[in-house]
């Protein structure tokens, strides 16, 4: 008698489905370990001049404490941070200081609070706290997700529709 050259146990073709098993593995746990452990102490320049702020952006990541260096290179500026409530009022050639926890993640809108001109209005920038990667997980499992289920259609196809004369009893 021949012995069975597959372990009758094991399912036929299990590589695709264990590598995409442990794909999945990896989307929920490496960015865990990738993450640094303590937050991080960052001091930013946010150069405000003739109703712009320069950079338009600022980012950083959820946990940082940051410095903001405000420096008004004409007129008296002003810098609110939507969303956390903070302000700072710089003097022309002077830098003010402002330090807090970005504590929450999204994009925040600066506002100069401190009426510059005619286009003040619409002196605004940008705060962005890099969230944490749940959204980034969750989309991948669900392409993970997707994956799976294409390669379990390809291994059961679906059964075909009788024809001939027996089809019509």
């Amino acid at each position: 008698m021949r012995a069975s050259a597959s372990h009758p146990s094991l399912p036929r073709n299990w590589l695709p489905g264990a590598v995409l098993a442990l794909a999945a593995l990896a989307v929920v746990f490496l960015p865990a370990w990738l993450r640094p452990t303590t937050p991080v102490d960052r001091t930013l320049r946010l150069e405000a001049r003739s109703f712009e702020f320069s950079p338009s952006v600022l980012t950083v990541n959820r946990g940082d404490r940051v410095t903001l260096e405000v420096v008004a290179l004409d007129v008296v500026h002003g810098a609110h941070i939507d969303g956390y409530g903070l302000e700072v009022t710089a003097d022309p050639g002077q830098t003010a200081r402002l330090t807090f926890v970005a504590d929450r993640a999204g994009a925040f809108t600066i506002r100069c609070i401190v009426p510059c001109g005619p286009l003040h209005p619409f002196m605004i920038g940008r705060l962005r706290v890099d969230p944490s990667d749940t959204l980034v997980r969750a989309m991948a499992l669900a392409i993970l997700a997707v994956l799976v289920g294409a390669l379990l259609s390809l291994r059961h196809p679906p059964a075909a529709a009788p024809s001939g004369p027996e089809a019509g009893a």
